[in-house]
């Protein structure tokens, strides 16, 4: 499958901007002007590539934590992500109720998650079974990190899938390390891929920093669950140039040389030059790619802040359907 110039500049756009995003977060969180942030950077290749493969508003997407540039090729913007980073109640994943990057995004069907992680591969199959029983051609994109693998949840999941041949494409983003722990002492076999194998499903491991190959593996998945051919399991190899979040300190774990290391395969700076080697891009088009992206962040900081923070009435709101039944018939 041949991807346009059109799409790849608009991939290319979109994992710029999450980058960039990302940047400013970590910068607002050093200012001591928001609490906490979950970087992204280093997985936008594979995040973007698998995002744009969907239908979004139609198909559905159970993610995790670490899916920032995943969540903007879904639809939502800078200043819907400085609003959550802040707690405002406009932020759309739960109005300043959760905390950043607890995605929940209506329109595109990304449903809400919780804190302990695996437990979104467990809803994932069961939107799958919901769809198998209401005959659409809608499939589930589900993401975790390879650490999380290990956990009971995660393998339900995948066995119920398995056995059911449910539309559910289960992403893998091994970014080498659960928090502090290298992939080594988080499984014995060499890769989650492997793990697919005994489920009796397939399971591909590819490289995450390669956008034009994961556009095309998660495509190959997609058609196969459209077809009613059931559940993948697609690996995703990719490095987390970050500590694990704002709190950690990863200085502990891995050496700096390692980290700079791996910096020479980061994902935006290997597909600005692919795509500028196949005059998809001009440095002129990244320039202003890049003002562009500047001025939607320099908005969106000022906005969230002088946004208003939920009132302590609402904390409770929208929790059930009843209150928010009861609220919009007294709004009439």
């Amino acid at each position: 499958m041949e991807l346009s110039a059109d799409l790849k500049r608009e991939m290319f756009w979109t994992m710029l901007l999450a980058r960039r995003t990302d940047e400013r977060a970590w910068a607002l969180h050093r200012q001591g002007r928001i609490a906490f942030h979950v970087s992204a950077i280093g997985h936008e290749a594979a995040q973007v590539g698998a995002a744009f493969v969907l239908k979004r508003g139609h198909d559905w997407v159970a993610p995790y934590y670490r899916d920032l540039a995943m969540m903007i090729a879904l639809g939502q913007t800078p200043r819907d992500f400085v609003l959550a980073l802040m707690g405002k109640r406009e932020e759309p994943n739960s109005g300043g109720r959760q905390m950043p990057s607890h995605w929940s995004f209506r329109s595109a069907n990304v449903i809400s998650h919780s804190a302990p992680v695996a437990t979104q591969s467990v809803h994932a199959a069961g939107i799958g079974l919901a769809i198998k029983l209401h005959k659409t051609d809608q499939v589930v994109l589900t993401t975790i990190g390879e650490g999380s693998t290990s956990q009971g949840e995660w393998y339900e999941a995948v066995n119920w899938a398995a056995i059911h041949r449910l539309p559910v494409i289960f992403m893998v983003e091994n970014n080498q390390y659960a928090i502090s722990s290298p992939k080594e002492k988080q499984m014995a076999v060499k890769t989650v891929a492997e793990k697919a194998c005994g489920l009796g499903l397939p399971g591909v491991q590819i490289d995450g920093n390669n956008l034009e190959l994961v556009y095309q593996t998660f495509a190959e998945a997609v058609a196969r669950a459209r077809a009613g051919e059931g559940p993948s399991v697609i690996e995703t190899l990719v490095y987390r140039i970050t500590p694990h979040s704002s709190d950690d300190d990863d200085r502990s774990y891995r050496s700096r040389e390692e980290v700079e290391e791996h910096k020479h395969r980061d994902p935006l700076l290997l597909t600005r030059n692919q795509f500028e080697r196949q005059g998809v891009l001009t440095p002129k088009v990244v320039d202003e790619m890049e003002a562009r992206a500047k001025g939607l962040i320099d908005e969106a900081v000022q906005y969230a802040e002088a946004a208003p923070y939920p009132d302590v009435e609402e904390g409770t709101y929208p929790v059930y359907a009843e209150d928010i039944r009861e609220k919009e018939v007294n709004r009439g």
